[in-house]
């Protein structure tokens, strides 16, 4: 496992300053349509990448299931996604994003900025979604892994994934949670919903429930438990 650095103190900030700073929307780019197919959501994915930034609506009452991780996601440990390297959001209907039973560990998604990823600007939007049995192992992050980047959640799930910090969700830069849930999740050593490692994370009429060993935890312990 990679080391970490040791997180900086967090200012806090007004929830309208964080929203105004902290959630951009991604690039003016048309919307694209992705099929409900595994491959179709990796190629969308790297299409956008490979734009600058994109509009993804997934297709409504559509289960994506990976089979196995589309990025060796460096320090980071593999991601069932390409990793998010410019804006990208991605708008679903009942639309879930889950981690095959049996496939081998990784985690949903990898969201990377330029402290990990020089050339990287990674924004995550993500739209009435589901994410569920990530599994990062021994790595951070087993639905999302927010490497430098910014994340947002609207009327969205992370449920039933797994890793040694964040089951649900790991985070060292911005990640902003509006009407979203993030609960059945576990950790094997702190933050089974959410971990904070730096930065800053602003939740929204947003439970954090139901996770294990604590719904949430930061270095330093700014935010032991919400």
């Amino acid at each position: 496992m990679r080391a970490f650095r040791i997180p900086r103190p967090v200012t806090v900030i007004s929830a309208l300053a964080l929203c105004a700073v902290a959630a951009p929307p991604a690039q003016a780019a048309d919307s694209i349509a992705v099929a409900c197919s595994e491959n179709a959501l990796v190629d969308a994915v790297n299409g956008a990448n490979a734009a600058g930034g994109g509009n993804l609506n997934l297709a409504p009452f559509c289960t994506y299931t990976l089979t196995s991780a589309h990025s060796a996601g460096g320090a980071g440990g593999p991601a069932g996604l390409p990793n998010i390297t410019t804006p990208i959001s991605m708008t679903g209907l009942v639309t879930e994003i889950v981690r095959a039973p049996g496939a081998a560990p990784f985690r949903i998604f990898e969201v990377d900025g330029p402290s990990h990823d020089p050339a990287a600007h990674g924004q995550l939007t993500l739209n009435t979604l589901t994410l569920t049995r990530g599994d990062a192992g021994l790595g951070v992050g087993g639905g999302i892994a927010n490497l430098g980047g910014i994340v947002n959640l609207t009327a969205s799930s992370i449920r039933d994934s797994a890793a040694s910090y964040g089951g649900g969700i790991y985070s060292d830069t911005s990640l902003v949670v509006g009407a979203s849930t993030v609960h059945d999740n576990t950790a094997t050593v702190a933050g089974g919903g959410i971990y904070k490692n730096a930065g800053s994370v602003l939740l929204l009429v947003s439970p954090v429930t139901s996770n294990s060993p604590s719904n949430c935890a930061a270095t330093p312990p700014l935010l032991p438990d919400c």
